[in-house]
């Protein structure tokens, strides 16, 4: 396999997913510009027309898109992890956990990377902070969003949090996001991916 991913974009996630798996998954890096060239000099358009990252290409050739789908399908290529509950209520709590984070947190972050104007930049914090606000009332007093064990909503939920560093989106007040963050950060296929990316994060 091979994943497609551009530095502290959301498919960090997913590569953190399949570090955390133990899977065998090739990194291609992506340049964003006029023209969307793969580190390994092929067109982008031409794997995934969305120009998008995450992009999973399967050995078989197939290709697969969208982080959320992305993560779950390297989640089961090795169950023995853990990271995406398939049965019971745990799993029906792990796919709204994940809606909620693409489209409450992932999408709101998206105008913030089109410099908007202060006043704009200004709204969208306010509604970021909401939407943190009820990511920590989901974790509430777990270690990990789901419970005692890491899953692919919380490497999802991490890179949402390097966003809000990264945007200078204060958090201060929500004290149990910040050592859940640091929890997630010390994790070594957290570590690992970091690196592999060429990021450094407090």
């Amino acid at each position: 396999m091979k994943l497609y991913y551009a530095p502290g974009a959301c498919s960090l996630a997913p590569h953190i997913v399949a570090r955390e798996a133990g899977l065998d998954v090739a990194l291609d890096r992506i340049a964003f510009g006029a023209e969307r060239k793969t580190e390994s000099g092929r067109d982008f358009y031409d794997i995934n027309p969305q120009g998008a990252v995450p992009t999973l290409e399967l050995d078989t050739g197939e290709v697969l898109t969208e982080n959320a789908v992305v993560m779950q399908y390297l989640a089961a290529q090795a169950p023995q992890a853990g990271l995406a509950p398939g049965e019971g209520m745990a799993h029906w709590r792990l796919l709204e956990t994940l809606n909620f984070i693409a489209t409450e947190l992932h999408k709101g972050f998206s105008p913030l990377f089109r410099n908007p104007a202060d006043d704009v930049r200004e709204t969208i914090f306010a509604t970021l902070r909401n939407r943190f606000a009820l990511l920590e009332r989901k974790l509430g007093d777990k270690t990990y969003l789901l419970g005692d064990t890491f899953s692919i909503a919380d490497a999802y939920a991490f890179v949402m949090m390097t966003w809000a560093r990264k945007f200078k989106l204060n958090l201060g007040d929500q004290p149990k996001l910040e050592a859940y963050f640091q929890r997630i950060l010390a994790r070594p296929a957290v570590q690992q991916a970091l690196k592999a990316e060429g990021l450094s994060l407090s």
